[in-house]
């Protein structure tokens, strides 16, 4: 079966999980994990994603956040294109580091944003990294020590989470510590992480069962929520597709848009895809990746195969910076 396309959206929560190829470790030292967190530091402060809740573990990591100005995954490819590189480096080693791509999935905010920081949260002691709270509080590779005040940094969203326990501080990270002492006794829930299948209304199990009963019930692998959630999501979803086709339908073929381009640019056709780097030429390369896949929908994939560049030289060319609002770019 074809995997599944993501699903993002601007302030969309997400739960996170990359795991090391062949469960290999990831994270070796504090260097591997300083590099982690200094890259995920700079995706806040540029406020392309918002962090509640993450853990480093040795072979993966979890991260709850909240997407911001720019896609997920290009905040994700940002984050562990960078980070394989420099661990490779590190211990000079090549190939993949992780195993697939990472799992993504859309969370209903209430109550996942809670439940989930504190399943997050709890890794660490769940798998004897930290024997108890107490050690929990000091350990410097989860965000739940962020949350109580006893480790800092200044890039994790704390206020979000305790506000839901009180105005007070205090007494909201007294009410968010027994909170997460609640859920020791839990262990693993599968309906959080699903092994990679996380399924909504509490686990796919569920869904069909209720249906075979005459509920009706959504479900989707790759959102946590309930029903209504559920089918809210997906009709975005289709309508975003339908847009698209609709647009599609609408858009010049990929040599007509180059046309147009190379001569808003007063250059040739064929520098395009001639490789030279003068700066008309470089603008307008850029110019039709960022036309071509972020407004009209082609992939990254058939722009390469057009300009004979990589499919991720493209991804990045489109990503560069904004088209122009004004006007019709493509006529």
């Amino acid at each position: 079966m074809p995997r599944q396309s993501r699903l993002d959206a601007p302030g969309t929560l997400h739960h996170v999980i990359g795991r090391g190829i062949e469960k290999i470790k990831i994270f070796k030292s504090d260097d591997d994990r300083n590099d982690f967190i200094n890259r995920l530091r700079g995706l806040v402060r540029e406020e392309s994603i918002i962090v509640y809740a993450w853990a480093l573990m040795s072979n993966h990591y979890h991260l709850l956040v909240r997407t911001g100005k720019q896609p997920l995954s290009n905040s994700m490819r940002r984050l562990l294109t960078g980070y394989v590189v420099n661990f490779n480096r590190r211990y000079n080693r090549c190939g993949h580091l992780f195993q697939n791509r990472y799992k993504s999935i859309i969370c209903e905010d209430d109550p996942y944003l809670l439940e989930l920081t504190r399943y997050i949260h709890l890794n660490p002691l769940r798998a004897g990294i930290v024997k108890s709270l107490s050690e929990l509080k000091r350990y410097r590779w989860s965000g739940h020590g962020v949350i109580t005040g006893n480790t800092e940094n200044n890039w994790q969203n704390v206020d979000t989470v305790l506000l839901y326990f009180g105005k007070r501080k205090k007494e909201a990270i007294r009410s968010y510590v027994d909170f997460v002492k609640d859920g020791i006794d839990q262990g693993q829930r599968p309906e959080l992480t699903g092994g990679g299948l996380l399924r909504s209304a509490g686990g796919w199990s569920q869904v069909v069962s209720l249906r075979k009963k005459g509920a009706q019930i959504a479900g989707d692998e790759r959102i946590l929520g309930s029903s209504d959630f559920v089918e809210k999501l997906l009709a975005e979803a289709d309508e975003k597709t339908r847009q698209s086709m609709r647009l599609r339908k609408e858009v010049p073929g990929l040599d007509k848009a180059a046309s147009r381009i190379a001569e808003m640019q007063v250059i040739e056709k064929a520098e395009l895809i001639s490789g030279s780097r003068k700066k008309e030429v470089v603008k307008g390369r850029k110019l039709f990746c960022q036309v071509m896949v972020k407004k009209f929908g082609y992939s990254g994939a058939e722009v390469a195969r057009y300009l004979g560049i990589t499919t991720s030289a493209v991804n990045r060319l489109a990503s560069a910076y904004e088209f122009p609002e004004e006007g019709s770019i493509i006529s």
